[in-house]
């Protein structure tokens, strides 16, 4: 049974940063890929990141250079490192294996 739980989201600043998390539990992380994603009310999920089981990252246009997707093998969990935030992140965020789906975290940018 895959669980995967999200954690580190919060309210900030604009301009300010954040480290969000997703701890997976069930299977070992590096034999599949990751992906961070981020929802509005209202509107689609939008995918913004991904991490490959050899460690390659992919990032939307919409967050790269800003977010950065990572991950820590002996702790099973993947991260995303958010900088410089904008109103326009506030969303909450997912983190999936492509099948399985985390409850979210939710970011709010002041």
């Amino acid at each position: 049974h895959v669980q995967l739980v999200e954690s580190g989201g919060g309210t900030v600043q604009a301009g300010g940063s954040l480290r969000l998390s997703c701890g997976i539990r069930g299977w070992q992380y590096n034999t599949y890929c990751m992906g961070w994603f981020r929802q509005v009310p209202g509107k689609a999920r939008e995918g913004i990141a991904s991490i490959e089981y050899d460690g390659t990252t992919t990032h939307a246009g919409s967050v790269k250079g800003r977010f950065t997707m990572s991950s820590d093998d002996a702790k099973n969990t993947v991260y995303l490192q958010i900088n410089s935030l904008k109103s326009d992140d506030t969303a909450v965020y997912f983190c999936s294996d492509f099948n399985n789906w985390g409850p979210g975290t939710q970011v709010t940018v002041s």
